[in-house]
């Protein structure tokens, strides 16, 4: 499994359509009308990896098995949702299971779409979500705050430094500053606004390259602290419908378009968790491994399995250009291009790894 994301936005702004595209299925219904997203639907995409599939060539591999993207789409909320209105704050609990948040933003014109607030507003619509998901956070922290205050009372160590924590939290919270633009560890009262945000700009098809006004405003509020893409649902629904590569090649030239805007948010998501991959490649199967930017060889090995981790000796570890330019493991061997790394390794993009343990 790679990473996952939570789709969110106001009713009618893209999301469900998105993530149609995205996906590749038509698991949402993208009906305009608020809240036709009853249950959080999850897809999940195969993460796009030309590296693997050169890999499991050279390997004669007889299964490939690529990292995955899931994506969650989560029913839009509205203004008031952290105290009911809407569909109520039970869809910001969805939000919590994801490790991202794919924030789009209408960023287009259309009267035949409804606009939740009857207006196109990029960005006063980003300031009603973030006010709800901070709105929730305080009353999340508020229960923290005094479940560590009977702690604290007792002299645990531990809940008194996280208590200072938590209301250094609430302070900022209740200056609408969110979790995430804290200079302290949010990560363990699990807040919303904890969750770092890719805005996603949904604009009209003819602005797809090249964005809009709308879009622009939003770059330029929020380009500083956040990636900000420009994507057309409607487009991205064209391609996801198109299997031949180089057809899709085509079109996206077409349109002025390098990648296609699930490449773009895969791209961003792995640079916003601090992400990359690793392979371990061979005859049977070529498979790649998802980790955090500056693991060690042993905690990438645990991904495998925790028995790789906790008996880790060492590992063989070859770079995906020598293996595809040398035409294998054999020859890399051969040619002194494998190295054997210790515990203390940090992983490197794209490293391919033979571990080596006791049972």
């Amino acid at each position: 499994m790679g990473f996952n994301c939570g789709i969110v936005g106001l009713p009618n702004v893209g999301k469900s359509t998105l993530f149609n595209a995205l996906t590749q299925s038509a698991a949402a219904d993208a009906q305009n009308y608020p809240f036709c997203t009853i249950e959080p639907n999850t897809g999940r995409v195969v993460v796009p990896d030309a590296t693997l599939h050169a890999l499991a060539r050279v390997a004669g591999s007889q299964k490939i098995i690529p990292t995955q993207l899931e994506i969650v789409d989560i029913a839009g909320l509205v203004k008031g949702a952290s105290a009911g209105e809407g569909l109520g704050n039970k869809f910001l609990g969805n939000i919590l299971s994801t490790d991202a948040i794919i924030h789009v933003v209408r960023c287009f014109e259309n009267d035949d779409i409804v606009h939740v607030n009857g207006r196109i507003d990029p960005l006063a619509d980003i300031e009603t979500i973030e006010t709800e998901l901070m709105l929730a956070d305080l009353e999340s922290i508020d229960k923290q705050i005094k479940n560590l205050e009977k702690k604290a009372r007792g002299l645990d160590k531990d809940a008194i430094k996280l208590l200072a924590d938590a209301n250094a939290i609430k302070a900022n919270l209740e200056k609408f500053i969110p979790a995430r633009m804290a200079e302290i560890d949010s990560t363990p009262f699990n807040l919303l606004t904890t969750k770092p945000v890719i805005y996603v700009c949904n604009v009209e098809e003819s602005a797809a390259a090249t964005g809009n006004k709308y879009s622009d405003m939003v770059k330029q509020k929020f380009g500083d602290v956040a990636d900000v893409l420009v994507i057309s649902s409607k487009i991205e629904m064209e391609i996801s419908q198109i299997i031949d590569p180089d057809e899709r090649k085509m079109f996206l030239d077409d349109l002025g378009l390098s990648e296609s805007g699930l490449d773009q948010v895969i791209k961003t998501g792995y640079k916003t968790l601090g992400l990359q991959t690793y392979y371990t490649i061979g005859p049977k199967e070529a498979h790649a491994w998802t980790i955090t930017v500056g693991m060690t060889a042993p905690q990438a090995a645990g991904k495998i399995h925790t028995d790789f981790e906790k008996g880790f000796i060492r590992a063989e570890v070859i770079s995906p250009s020598d293996f595809i330019s040398l035409g294998g493991e054999v020859a890399v061997k051969e040619a002194g291009k494998m190295r054997l790394v210790g515990r203390d390794y940090i992983m490197q993009p794209g490293d391919i790894c033979h571990f080596l343990f006791n049972n």
